[in-house]
């Protein structure tokens, strides 16, 4: 008999820690966009969404089945304090809504010396065959 994955409820929560490296900073998001390059060498807002979506997407494995994913749609998150290099950065998610296939969670980022962002993410489930051949088809149209 197949196994199913446990039953997904609000309330779910799972959180996630990494060190900033300069890889992670401003100045590293695209060395071919010039705007970035002089910026100070702190963590990106693109690296820290990046990995609230990493913490998101951790925390939701065990309840997918196999051929299924999620993928961001809405991010409304606030980054309201810099982290320099070195420092360690957590992430803490909360799934707070269902809607059919739609996850709306609650987000917070911390690093040593307190929040440095806060907000929600939404998260779509996916049957990742169908996301595919979708995707193939759109190429195809502007070919």
């Amino acid at each position: 008999m197949p196994s199913h994955p446990p039953i997904l409820t609000a309330g779910l929560r799972h959180s996630e820690q990494f060190t900033v490296e300069p890889r992670h900073t401003v100045p590293e998001v695209d060395v071919s966009w010039p705007g970035f390059q002089d910026m100070p060498p702190v963590l990106a807002t693109a690296m820290m969404v990046a990995f609230i979506e990493q913490t998101c997407i951790m925390g939701l494995r065990p309840f997918l089945s196999s051929g299924q994913h999620t993928v961001g749609i809405h991010v409304d998150v606030g980054h309201v304090a810099a982290t320099p290099v070195g420092m360690k950065v957590t992430a803490e998610v909360e799934l707070i809504e269902i809607e059919g296939k739609a996850l709306l969670f609650k987000v917070a980022c911390r690093d040593e010396g307190g929040l440095i962002g806060e907000g929600t993410h939404r998260r779509a489930i996916i049957d990742v065959a169908r996301f595919m051949q979708r995707l193939r088809d759109k190429s195809a149209k502007a070919a």
